[in-house]
């Protein structure tokens, strides 16, 4: 017999390998240990970033309200009745507020029918005598509620109707007791409460350029052009004395509504209802997305 088959037959090759035992048990296995980690709640976490973000987006979304203000919108308080019924308003009572649109006369003057905010030249008298504040406190929440629109405005801004512009002549009155301007009578919806008309007579002035003539809705009890036709510019107002054209009635809620300029000179003017937002949502609308862009940089 050879070496190879030898082999071959030997008991390392011919043994069959051992049999598990089945009943035969396993030693349990020992877990790795486990590291326990005190993890803060997500809400906890949320809450704190929150607070700590707010203080930020309230300055954000006041400094963009207040940039808002001075080159788009801006909140009026209207304290007289001198535009009734169009704008309510009177001294001690809650009148209404109006949003100012600033944007149209970037690209062009105010038009007959526009009713227009603007500061008073020095010789007209306030319509309204503002309460001062007697403290510090009192000065700062004043500015405060001016700079945003909702406390009354300096007793200098003036709310009217522009009438006429510059090198138009106006007067009063024709045969049914009618303003004119260029010998053609205006058309006035709006006009509720009128002086007698022997009383209504003017004119006629002819409007300097870049100057515009205004009168109040209230013409029985609005001081405006006409109580100035004596001053140096014949009662008119500087165009750019115009803070912006008074577009929207936002508060109260009852009286909310557009204000349109009618066609009151028949010239078909343009004078479309522009779409406006109060100021602090359109800062506060600002704010979030830089507030957001804040957080993921970190």
């Amino acid at each position: 017999m050879s070496t190879d088959q030898a082999s071959e037959h030997s008991p390392e090759h011919s043994a069959e390998p051992p049999r598990e035992d089945p009943f035969r048990e396993d030693p349990p296995r020992e877990d790795p240990p486990r590291r326990w980690r005190r993890r803060k709640p997500p809400e906890q976490k949320s809450k704190g970033s929150l607070l700590k973000e707010l203080p930020v987006l309230l300055v954000v979304a006041f400094v963009l309200a207040l940039l808002i203000k001075a080159f788009l919108v801006q909140a009026f308080f209207i304290p007289s009745g001198s535009m009734e019924p169009t704008l309510h308003g009177c001294p001690g009572c809650p009148g209404d507020r109006v949003l100012v649109n600033k944007v149209p006369y970037y690209f062009g003057d105010p038009q007959p029918g526009d009713v227009v905010v603007f500061r008073g030249p020095e010789s007209w008298a306030p319509e309204f005598q503002a309460t001062e504040p007697t403290n510090i406190v009192q000065s700062v929440l004043l500015g405060l509620g001016r700079a945003i629109g909702t406390a009354p405005p300096d007793e200098k801004d003036f709310v009217k109707r522009v009438v006429a512009t510059g090198g138009q002549t106006v007067q009063c009155c024709d045969t049914d007791g009618r303003v004119t301007v260029d010998g053609q009578p205006l058309d006035e919806p709006y006009i509720a409460f009128d002086s007698p008309i022997e009383t209504r007579s003017f004119g006629p002035v002819t409007v300097p350029a870049g100057r515009l003539w205004v009168m109040g809705d209230n013409r029985a009890g609005s001081a405006d052009s006409r109580s100035h036709v004596d001053d140096g510019a014949m009662g008119t107002i500087p165009v750019e004395n115009v803070i912006g054209k008074a577009s929207v009635i936002v508060w109260p809620i009852s009286r909310v509504d557009w204000l349109g300029s009618p066609d009151i000179q028949g010239m078909s003017a343009a004078s479309g209802q522009l779409a406006v937002v109060a100021p602090y949502t359109l800062g506060l609308a600002g704010a979030i997305p830089l507030v957001c862009w804040r957080r993921r940089r970190r």
